[in-house]
């Protein structure tokens, strides 16, 4: 049986470190993932992750990501129950997070920041543009630059 998650998408809120009562840490946070595909004539659909980490890589989200940043986090997908004080039962479906990476999105200046102010896609490939413009040992290449493979004698895969 197999039970892998993998996703990359922006922390909706302000992130709060927890401890259990044993004083382990838990750290829940939801993500905002954008869905790969449009309907023509509707905007594009996020998806809203809920997400649970514990102990050191608690920690590590908390001190190094917030509200707005981009990341990526591998785990299993979880689900539980349980009853509210008014003896309502909800239920859950969440990522239990065994891996989290940076994606490769600078951070911000000033450390970690709660602020959500964060360039648009446009905004942020008119900065590549511009970076690319300004260091020539930038080369971006184009279909031209390919070749196509007629047999694939030799290849040893």
């Amino acid at each position: 049986m197999l039970n892998r998650v993998i996703l990359m998408g922006r922390i909706t809120q302000d992130l709060e470190l927890k401890q259990t009562q044993s004083g382990v840490s838990v750290l829940s946070f939801n993500i905002a993932v954008d869905r790969g595909y449009v309907r023509q004539g509707e905007e594009r659909q996020t998806d809203f992750i809920s997400c649970v980490a514990w102990r050191q890589r608690a920690e590590f989200i908390n001190n190094y990501f917030a509200k707005g940043r981009m990341i990526a986090v591998e785990g299993s997908l979880q689900t539980r129950t349980y009853d509210d004080k008014n003896g309502v039962k909800h239920y859950v479906t969440e990522v239990v997070v065994d891996n989290v990476s940076f994606t490769g999105e600078p951070k911000q200046q000033g450390g970690n920041t709660t602020s959500s102010t964060f360039s648009t896609p446009a905004q942020t490939q008119n900065t590549v543009d511009n970076n690319a413009s300004m260091n020539e040992s930038i080369a971006i290449g184009d279909i031209d630059d390919f070749e196509v493979v007629i047999s694939d004698d030799g290849v040893p895969f």
